[in-house]
């Protein structure tokens, strides 16, 4: 189900997406409109699923984890693949899982402290798993950039 955004909507994501803790009545004053009015439609969003959680942005680097890698993960044939990702949940290691289509059936982000720990992840733990027939991982050197999807286009 698509959801359609006003002008005021979009004015607020975009206030959000700026400090996801900045206080409704601040939006409301900069927006001309109401406290009430902006607490309605967060509300009204986060109840249709465009609004999702608030969290939290962890600096992995300042807790040690200098490596990153991106890894595709082929399984064998007649694989359970959601067995698999249940297991792959219980590596904390793990911060993204996706299903894809292509070469891989699923693609995952792996952080590490370092070349051994990461060598530890992939040898010990992922293709230990039942069902994974092999890895192949692509190092992450940083994210150039990282953004939310465009949201003002349902206005053009």
């Amino acid at each position: 189900m698509n959801v359609s955004l006003d002008p005021y909507d979009i004015s607020i994501l975009k206030q959000l997406e700026q400090d996801g803790k900045k206080p409704f009545s601040q939006i409301a004053d900069e927006l001309g409109i109401s406290n009430t009015m902006v607490h309605q439609r967060v509300t009204r969003m986060k109840k249709d699923g465009i609004l999702s959680h608030h969290s939290i942005v962890i600096n992995e680097k300042k807790l040690g984890f200098e490596w990153g890698a991106f890894t595709g993960i082929t399984l064998h044939d007649g694989s359970d693949t959601y067995q698999v990702i249940e297991e792959l949940k219980k590596i904390p290691e793990l911060t993204e899982c996706y299903h894809i289509s292509g070469t891989y059936t699923l693609f995952v982000r792996i952080v590490a402290r370092n070349n051994e720990h990461m060598r530890d992840i992939l040898y010990s733990k992922i293709e230990d798993i039942k069902g994974v027939s092999k890895t192949e991982s692509m190092v992450d050197f940083g994210c150039a950039f990282k953004r939310n999807p465009p949201f003002d286009m349902s206005l053009d």
